[in-house]
């Protein structure tokens, strides 16, 4: 089992229903495809001072989990996928990083 996790931070801030929003397609979208044995989002939960912190810090987590490199990859070209980012990206700029691993825990 692999989990794809990708920390993803907008260029300004977004109000609460437009995040929620980006977070059910973006985990629509991945589970449409049929690939993902599950998808967790989560808002990042920020800290005094992080600001001052020269890194890209998180509006949100979204974690994706496959059966294995195969599938991932296969992931990344599901059906609407790509028109959702396109979407988002246009309307509200935005920085992905992601990691691949096994469970953390």
């Amino acid at each position: 089992m692999i989990n794809h996790t990708m920390i993803v931070s907008f260029d300004q801030p977004l109000p609460d229903a437009e995040l929620d929003q980006y977070l059910a397609d973006i985990e629509q979208v991945m589970l449409d495809s049929g690939l993902v044995q599950s998808v967790v989002t989560r808002r990042h939960i920020p800290v005094p001072g992080e600001e001052a912190i020269p890194a890209l810090i998180a509006t949100a987590i979204v974690r994706v989990t496959v059966a294995d490199t195969d599938t991932l990859a296969k992931a990344f070209t599901a059906p609407g996928l790509h028109e959702v980012i396109g979407r988002w990206q246009s309307r509200h700029p935005y920085k992905v990083a992601w990691a691949n691993h096994t469970a953390l825990a």
